[in-house]
């Protein structure tokens, strides 16, 4: 049985963005898919300005823990 947590939506806000300044705004919220091999390289699956899910390093976000509340209503933002 997979564990509820795990599926729900993960956000992060972006504290730096070195080489991508065109995917990834500084201080601005983005929406971490989980993926086991994207931690596996130390990295996150976020889906980015261009509204698809890539890879980027870890230390480029902060994970935040939302109340369930805000975690959906920008979930239902970003759909």
């Amino acid at each position: 049985m997979k564990n509820k947590k795990h599926n729900e939506p993960k956000f992060a806000v972006c504290v730096k963005n070195t080489g991508y300044p065109a995917a990834l705004e500084l201080r601005k919220i983005y929406q971490i898919i989980p993926d086991e091999t994207a931690d596996d390289m130390d990295q996150l699956r976020v889906v980015d300005e261009s509204g698809e899910d890539y890879f980027y390093p870890k230390e480029f976000f902060l994970v935040m823990e939302l109340p369930q509340t805000i975690s959906k209503t920008l979930q239902k933002l970003a759909s």
